[in-house]
């Protein structure tokens, strides 16, 4: 085989493969020798996500290094790939006049996504090296709110108008020319460039020639406002499936187009934000900077420290039946630990059916009801199982009755706790995923205890 072939060969599998572990660790010895013949034959057939994952895990100086070998050669869609913290520090060292470059060869989407990772001034550098009509479609896309439609959209598309037959759109597609790198529909305009119809290519294609648009497009369809926050536009897409849609302004004209893949992409973010947020995080970003995400922190571990004084507190109360039996000292974390874990369970329910909009007026008390019962069953087998264990460990049966009945009402409390907290908290504009962890935590821990120790000075003391 020759050497042609053979490096024809090793481009389609790294195509096929991506970055494989071999490939990578190739790359860093040739980044060490810094080879730059070799780094740029090893990364050049890479897809961008992988340069741009290459780009992350690299150190500052090899980073830079990787950056030099290919300038303004650099596949512009790798910096549509990067983190946010990764991204910054790749712009900053391009420069602006490459920067610059690499925008205007991007779609619409993504070089607003990168040009909203700039701050101000840099916004200001860029926009004054960018052609005039990039530039006019950029600052229009920055207009638009932070997470909206508008910021989403791309605004490469195919419009026509509904007289034109299925022949002069096929031509005009075949020619080429201005027309998005992927697409998956036509819109069809009226004479204020307002969308009334699509037609999906699929349709086009095996249609006759002399037929027109409006005889073949499909009049519904769903249209989205520029303004929708980007969770809104998720959710549509997931629950009518779409593959694109159009975006209109506030006059209803045909502005932008949204698609698939950039749906996805909220969807990931989103979820990651959400999750991030119950554990009080606002980064797991390994660029982010140390004493920021110290900071974004700090007040949560402060909430669960005023949290951890109040179920002292609680504690302190009993002392005298403390100090009498040993025995509720070893016993007593059990409670409040099952009721945190019952109650987890019914916050990430709950939070979960507030993101997806699938909480409703109508079924919020059936939930509410459902957790709870759920919480009952669970807590019927749980306390039976820890009174046993209870009753053989201290052979006394007032004690193993004590710490079922604690357990038993905790865990319905919890359950409880963890449907209501957030519902009322989404009701008064609190996002529920950032601040139900901490009440949730203050409510079982305190009641926990003070059932648990109650009962023991009841009935035992």
């Amino acid at each position: 085989m020759t050497s042609k072939a053979t490096d024809q060969k090793e481009e389609i599998q790294v195509k096929l493969e991506g970055m494989t572990p071999k490939l990578q660790q190739e790359i860093f010895t040739k980044i060490d020798a810094r080879d730059q013949d070799a780094v740029r034959a090893l990364i050049k057939p890479l897809h961008p996500a992988d340069v741009a994952d290459l780009l992350e895990n690299l150190e500052n100086a090899d980073r830079d290094f990787v950056l030099d070998v290919f300038g303004k050669d650099l596949n512009p869609d790798v910096i549509s790939y990067l983190e946010e913290d990764y991204l910054e520090d790749v712009l900053d060292r391009l420069g602006v006049g490459s920067v610059a470059h690499l925008i205007t060869e991007l779609e619409s989407d993504d070089a607003v996504h990168v040009m909203e990772e700039m701050d101000r001034d840099e916004q200001m550098e860029v926009l004054a090296a960018i052609p005039s009509r990039d530039r006019a479609i950029l600052v229009e896309g920055l207009t638009y709110p932070e997470d909206s439609a508008g910021r989403l959209m791309q605004r490469e598309l195919v419009a026509v108008p509904p007289h034109w037959t299925v022949g002069q759109i096929t031509d005009i597609l075949r020619a080429g020319t201005d027309l998005p790198e992927d697409f998956y529909v036509i819109f069809v305009v009226d004479p204020k460039h307002k969308p009334i119809g699509v037609i999906n290519l699929s349709r086009l294609i095996s249609t006759k020639r002399e037929v027109v648009a409006s005889d073949i497009m499909e009049e519904s369809f769903t249209s989205i406002p520029a303004t929708m926050d980007q969770e809104d536009v998720a959710l549509l897409f997931r629950k009518y499936g779409l593959v694109s849609a159009p975006v209109t302004d506030q006059d209803g004209r045909l502005v932008g187009v949204i698609m698939v893949d950039d749906v996805v992409d909220v969807i990931d973010e989103e979820a990651e934000e959400d999750l991030l947020s119950l554990g009080g995080l606002s980064s797991t970003s390994a660029a982010s900077n140390l004493f920021e995400t110290a900071l974004h922190r700090l007040p949560w571990l402060l909430m669960n420290l005023v949290a951890a004084f109040t179920a002292s507190f609680v504690i302190s109360q009993f002392q005298v039946t403390l100090n009498e039996l040993i025995a509720l000292a070893i016993l007593m974390p059990i409670v409040p630990s099952l009721g945190g874990n019952t109650g987890t369970q019914a916050l990430t329910v709950a939070v979960r059916t507030l993101a997806t909009r699938e909480m409703r007026s109508e079924n919020a008390r059936r939930l509410v009801f459902k957790e709870a019962y759920v919480g009952l069953i669970n807590s019927l087998c749980i306390s039976v199982l820890t009174a046993l264990v209870a009753w053989l460990w201290f052979k006394d049966l007032k004690l193993a009755l004590i710490v079922g009945c604690a357990i038993i009402a905790n865990m319905v409390i919890a359950a409880l706790v963890g449907v209501i907290v957030p519902l009322t908290l989404s009701r008064t504009r609190i996002d529920p995923a950032v601040a139900s962890g901490v009440f949730l935590t203050t409510i079982t821990d305190s009641f926990g205890f003070f059932i648990f120790l109650a009962l023991a000075s009841l009935f035992l003391l």
